[in-house]
């Protein structure tokens, strides 16, 4: 192995730039990271350390002379622009065809058959912001007992419920339910539990969030690594994305904050294999609320963080930064963006300042994972020739 362990952290919604196909998902002008950067100053010293301002024009970033690590961009192959289809693309993954969406709702064989199983009626079945549809049915809801259901961007059927009025367990049950009705051609990505407390005007969202992922294909990067023995720690929603296979230790998060101070955790207690994380603050709480402040602050607060695990990275370590689409806070939608991610690669002992260029797959990146561990994925071209 050219590396004992590797760190992969995904920075989610973080796009750098509209892909040639952007047009055909609405999404002409997105580049949540360019945007962001022409809208206000962006302090980001380390990242430019690492080459990120090297990878194409960021206004207000200056490229390094010789950065740290090596740099490029990843696209996306596989048609969507959701959080599984890019974190399935990363593991080798390559769909046919993207996961349904639901711009109006689910139809009523879904919820016909869902009300008839869980024994109530439902409210909403919109697209909506989840702290929104709380605010506005979670009175309705308390008063009923009829549980939230809406959707979004994503291929999400998504269940909201006050954990006094339904219990968690409950809601966990209708998720269950939910997921072996949505098969065939309203197969969605995820179903997800969202659990909330608080009184009307004070409602809040509960750490008891839990997904219910489509099971991925055989043969993934994962299923791989287990195969061959090496561990991997999941950090944030990636046990949830690939329904925990080939995961030998889970950390769930709250926040960006707590799923850094968990890697920092994990680097110092894990002596091999794959430390795999999602920080999902970009996403879930600025780009799909438009905060442009918010996601260009927590941005900063990642900067300001790497410093901690650059030191704690050991000479055998790399460390792999990236995204899986974007969301840009700064267009007038809400929706994720079809954009390319960023590429980030750092190694006390690797090369430096080599440009990788721009690769035609996310799987490039769970190509070069299974290199470095010995196996191989059925899709990607690995960069790990370019980096030892």
């Amino acid at each position: 192995m050219a590396f004992r362990r590797i760190i992969w952290i995904v920075l989610d919604s973080v796009g750098i730039g509209e892909m040639p196909d952007a047009a055909d998902y609405g999404d002409v002008g997105s580049d949540t990271l360019g945007n962001l950067a022409r809208l206000r100053p962006l302090d980001l010293p380390n990242l430019c350390r690492l080459g990120l301002a090297n990878i194409r024009p960021f206004e207000g970033l200056a490229p390094d002379a010789a950065p740290l690590g090596c740099y490029g961009r990843c696209a996306t192959t596989s048609p969507g622009k959701d959080t599984t289809t890019g974190h399935w693309e990363m593991v080798g993954i390559h769909l046919a065809k993207p996961f349904p969406l639901y711009p109006h709702g689910f139809p009523p064989e879904v919820m016909d058959e869902f009300e008839r199983q869980i024994g109530r009626k439902t409210l909403g079945n919109v697209p909506a912001s989840g702290t929104e549809i709380i605010r506005e049915l979670g009175e309705e809801h308390m008063r009923t007992g009829y549980p939230i259901i809406y959707t979004s961007a994503d291929s999400v059927f998504q269940i909201a419920a006050h954990e006094e009025v339904i219990p968690v367990p409950e809601l966990y049950r209708m998720c269950e339910i939910a997921r072996g009705i949505l098969r065939g051609p309203h197969e969605v990505g995820r179903v997800i539990a969202r659990p909330f407390i608080g009184v009307p005007g004070a409602f809040t969202r509960t750490a008891n969030r839990h997904d219910y992922a489509v099971p991925p294909p055989a043969g993934m990067l994962l299923d791989k690594l287990a195969e061959a023995g090496v561990p991997v720690v999941s950090i944030g929603k990636i046990h949830d994305i690939y329904l925990g296979r080939g995961i030998s230790r889970v950390e769930k998060t709250k926040s960006n904050a707590e799923g850094m101070a968990k890697v920092l955790d994990a680097a110092a207690s894990c002596a091999g294999g794959l430390i795999f994380a999602n920080f999902v603050d970009f996403d879930m709480l600025y780009g799909h609320r438009n905060d442009s402040e918010g996601y260009a602050k927590a941005l900063e607060a990642v900067d300001r963080w790497l410093p901690a695990l650059l030191d704690r990275l050991a000479p055998d370590d790399l460390l792999i930064l990236t995204a899986d689409h974007g969301c840009d806070p700064t267009t007038p939608s809400t929706d994720h963006s079809r954009e390319y991610v960023p590429l980030l690669v750092y190694s006390k002992t690797a090369r430096r300042g080599v440009d990788l260029g721009t690769r035609s797959t996310l799987a490039d990146m769970g190509q070069t994972v299974a290199g470095n561990f010995q196996v191989q994925i059925e899709k990607g071209e690995s960069f790990l020739s370019l980096i030892v």
